[in-house]
């Protein structure tokens, strides 16, 4: 093969791949654009303000992580209440128990984002496994154990606001 072939040989070679990398690009973007979005989901969507919910007990785990922080209790007490509508409504009182069996001790809380808490002044060591605590915030539309968290009060009564996003503006 003389230069001159050798030297075409050698570009439609690089074309070749060019194009090769061109359309596989191409189909990659294909693909991820026919994936699903993981959706952030509103409040009213999974949660329901008017059932409102008070747990106390120890301190599981602690997840902080996008979009929100999570975190699980072993649950010892559990007061419910109707949530108080309206200029006339009258605040009704917390109805205690421990936890069912069908329901369990286990519970999570949906917390706000792990930055938007720092900037409410959690750090990672603000509750640690084993601390006891109340969390009061909104029960899980589906009945199940996870709850939307308002706010957190420690044993020694320091509250935390645990950036719920029923108190986001729309």
């Amino acid at each position: 093969m003389n230069r001159q072939a050798h030297a075409n040989s050698s570009r439609r070679g690089i074309r070749g791949a060019m194009k090769i990398a061109a359309l596989t690009s191409i189909a990659a973007a294909a693909v991820a654009a026919s994936l699903p979005l993981a959706a952030h989901h509103s409040f009213t969507a999974e949660f329901d303000g008017t059932k409102e919910i008070k747990a106390t007990g120890a301190v599981s785990k602690l997840d902080w992580q996008n979009p929100h922080g999570w975190m699980h209790l072993t649950v010892t007490e559990l007061c419910e209440r109707t949530a108080a509508r309206g200029p006339d409504a009258k605040e009704q009182e917390w109805a205690c128990r421990a936890p069912g069996s069908s329901e369990g001790a286990d519970w999570a809380f949906e917390l706000g984002s792990p930055n938007g808490l720092m900037r409410q002044g959690w750090t990672r060591n603000s509750l640690k496994q084993g601390d006891v605590v109340t969390v009061q915030g909104s029960r899980a539309r589906d009945g199940s154990t996870n709850s939307n968290a308002r706010n957190v009060t420690t044993a020694d009564g320091k509250r935390l606001f645990a950036g719920s996003s029923q108190d986001a503006a729309p």
